[in-house]
């Protein structure tokens, strides 16, 4: 597939890079875009060389969330009825979580630069995310009238808890990296010139480690937010008994006897 909007790379080492290309509009999303990505991410999901997902931005900004200079791809159409807007966001923006929501492999965010509203919300996907020191982040939502429509309200609780979600959502206030780093939202902040070399450092460190094992321990995480211990446990019990089965999990005992560094497959 050609692509417009994004530039999408398959790495030798086994991640994937997919980068927000419209840096006039500070990456602000479009129909085409969003149909862009979502491709590049199902394609990064289900090619088993890829081990490692990293989304950034082209330019200054990471994403200015949705373009509202070709029309209103985020909002209701006044022209047409509810029955007909019914689907609005399911159908646009809404796969993009959808699908990140099903992928087991690693997917991190280096925000280069501001990420607002939608732009928030698409970091806020990220299992982990990464800061430049110029970027800023903001669900700017309330600030046009609206709520977060592309998963604000569930991701940004569980990364920073409800009281400070809340705060951010209401407000509509930004806050920069380092602010973002004191309440846990990005891991690191970085240089500009340093975060992609760190970020895809940190990918490949993932991408050489045992894939199945890290797949695997990220699904149990997250069903984790949902479930008792008991079924937690029971979980992990399933997933331990695939996870003793590959070959991976052979080789790290060897490895560790014969005193060297693993050399894991991912199978």
């Amino acid at each position: 597939m050609q692509f417009e909007q994004i530039i999408y790379e398959k790495r030798d080492d086994g991640i994937a890079v997919i980068t927000l290309n419209r840096p006039e509009r500070m990456n602000a999303f479009t129909r085409v875009m969003l149909d862009e990505w979502y491709s590049a991410l199902l394609d990064a999901h289900l090619d088993q060389a890829v081990r490692v997902v990293v989304v950034t931005g082209a330019g200054r900004a990471f994403c200015a969330g949705v373009d509202l200079s070709g029309g209103a791809i985020g909002l209701l159409d006044p022209q047409r009825t509810l029955v007909e807007n019914r689907n609005f966001l399911r159908d646009t923006v809404q796969r993009i979580p959808r699908l990140v929501a099903q992928m087991d492999k690693p997917y991190i965010a280096a925000v280069n630069g501001p990420a607002m509203g939608a732009g928030m919300d698409m970091a806020s996907m990220a299992d982990i995310r990464f800061a430049s020191t110029t970027a800023r982040f903001g669900m700017t939502y309330v600030r046009v009238g609206l709520i977060p429509g592309d998963g604000g309200c569930w991701y940004l609780p569980r990364i920073v808890g409800m009281a400070k979600a809340l705060e951010l959502i209401w407000t509509g206030d930004i806050i920069d990296a380092e602010e973002a780093l004191r309440i846990g939202y990005v891991s690191k902040v970085l240089p500009p010139e340093e975060l992609m070399p760190y970020t895809l450092e940190f990918a490949r460190r993932l991408a050489e480690g045992p894939a199945v094992a890290i797949q695997l321990a990220k699904r149990l995480a997250y069903r984790a937010l949902h479930t008792d211990i008991d079924e937690a446990l029971e979980a992990a019990q399933q997933a331990m008994l695939i996870a003793q089965m590959t070959e991976d999990a052979r080789e790290g005992p060897r490895a560790f006897m014969e005193k060297r560094p693993p050399k894991f497959k991912g199978r």
